[in-house]
């Protein structure tokens, strides 16, 4: 049977996988999956934020085709692969966190899947499985599931959890109960949403001290990385508490417990390609594992994603495609929207017309991908192609444009370099024209975006501050909070 196992990190990088070049992370599962699948070493996200991101993989269509371009809700009247997949004769099960948020059933909306094991790291779901198992397993207690937010945001911190009961491990558990359990009279779509390595970066024994910081390096700041910020990198490095300054051993450490999520990830990603392994259906099954953005990570002093430098809109894409050539590695940029058209491949389903992806395994496409994030005053659009990636923040009225070949860092903007000038026009161009044939047509003017009047910068060093905790995490506390 043509089984489909599609695994979605949250806020993973691109280069944080041993085999792809990164030699200061473990990743021994992921390392053995991609001898036996493709790898795309140039994926991109259709909006670097989860619900738009996790919108478009689902309904094979850019942002600028859905609507749904940040957080706060995504559209009705889009059908998504579940849907496709049942209409096809599949079960289909997601687990873990799918950060829907449509607005009549919110984080509890099926959208085609006849099964939902529910867990999201945001408040107010009006279900989640997860909790639920704490409390039956003695840990009713544990407020802060996921570790601590708001000003904690960004420390490493220690689980209040132990592995056995730790989300990474309660995904896997129930992937493979489900895998385990499945109806065998027909192909099964799995989706397992885990949380991590989104922060707070939070970790069990041992996984807390897999990696220690003097073994880290430095995050890449270079001479200038001003230039490269946009209005909402400021924006969050201060509702994130990191505009105060550098501490560069805290840095370190910071990196050292996100490579640790993702090793605690990699080891549960494991588990369950085990599982498919003794029920015999491995070799059969496709299996995607991918993210829906990255993470600055100190990267040019930032901290968060809502930005278009690699290390946020830049993701990891691996798949394994029976009856495809294994140990690949395509260096042509691809979009999380091409999954949902290569899915309809494998299982035999017609490609709708109005997906905006391609199959990844088609090797005559070739065409710009682009992204999105916010709307008017606030937005942020990108297009790469070949080797040229620009972008343009409308609350800045600023452009980018990177070469990869000459700056595969991303330190130079060369928008401003005069000898640039016809390339820089030839692909802001290009993007004026993917947004001008969509409803958010009124930011563009002709040939170029329209500009509006800046936002002004933050006049109190507490301005802009964020707290997101749960109601039920806060102190009501006798005599010191009444």
């Amino acid at each position: 049977m043509k089984n489909i196992l599609l695994i979605m990190t949250d806020q993973q990088r691109y280069d944080t996988i041993h085999s792809l070049g990164n030699k200061k992370i473990k990743t021994p599962v992921l390392d053995t999956l991609t001898k036996d699948a493709t790898a795309f070493t140039r994926a991109y996200t259709p909006s670097p934020v989860c619900v738009p991101a996790r919108f478009s993989t689902l309904s094979g269509k850019y942002c600028h085709n859905t609507g749904c371009i940040d957080n706060d809700g995504m559209p009705d009247g889009h059908e998504s692969i579940m849907e496709r997949l049942a209409g096809a004769g599949y079960s289909t099960c997601g687990i873990g966190k799918m950060h829907f948020k449509f607005k009549n059933d919110g984080n509890m909306a099926m959208w085609g899947y006849d099964e939902r094991v529910t867990s999201e790291e945001v408040n107010g779901a009006k279900r989640d499985d997860f909790k639920k198992y704490l409390k039956q397993n003695g840990y009713g207690h544990v407020k802060d599931i996921h570790g601590v937010r708001s000003e904690m945001y960004y420390v490493p911190q220690p689980s209040q959890l132990p592995e056995k009961h730790h989300h990474t491990t309660w995904i896997a558990d129930r992937s493979i109960e489900y895998i385990g359990n499945r109806n065998r009279k027909t192909p099964f779509f799995l989706m397992c949403g885990i949380i991590k390595p989104h922060p707070p970066f939070e970790l069990p024994v041992p996984w807390n001290k897999l990696y220690r910081s003097p073994d880290m390096d430095f995050p890449f700041v270079p001479v200038g990385f001003e230039d490269m910020q946009t209005y909402w990198n400021r924006v969050q490095n201060r509702y994130k508490y990191k505009s105060k300054g550098r501490d560069r051993e805290l840095e370190r450490v910071i990196i050292a417990h996100y490579y640790g999520c993702i090793s605690m990830i990699d080891y549960n990603v494991g588990r369950v390609i085990q599982k498919l392994k003794d029920e015999g259906i491995y070799d059969d099954t496709l299996i995607i594992y991918t993210s829906d953005h990255g993470e600055m990570l100190g990267d040019f002093n930032c901290y968060g994603k809502r930005g278009f430098l690699d290390p946020v809109a830049r993701i990891p894409l691996i798949v394994k495609y029976p009856g495809k050539s294994a140990g690949d590695r395509i260096t042509e940029p691809v979009s999380l929207v091409d999954i949902a058209p290569t899915i309809m491949e494998f299982a035999g389903i017609e490609i709708p017309e109005d997906y905006d992806g391609c199959n990844l395994f088609d090797e005559e496409f070739e065409r710009p991908v682009v992204s999105q994030y916010q709307k008017v005053d606030k937005a942020l659009y990108m297009l790469v192609e070949g080797k040229y990636k620009y972008f343009y923040s409308a609350a800045d009225n600023k452009e980018w444009l990177i070469d990869f070949e000459a700056d595969p860092l991303e330190y130079k903007n060369l928008a401003v370099n005069c000898c640039y000038e016809e390339k820089t026009t030839e692909m802001r161009e290009k993007l004026v024209a993917v947004i001008k044939d969509s409803e958010f047509h009124n930011a563009v003017e002709k040939k170029k975006f329209k500009v509006y009047p800046r936002p002004r910068d933050y006049r109190n060093e507490d301005e802009g501050l964020l707290f997101q905790d749960g109601s039920d995490s806060l102190p009501n506390i006798p005599g010191y909070t009444d």
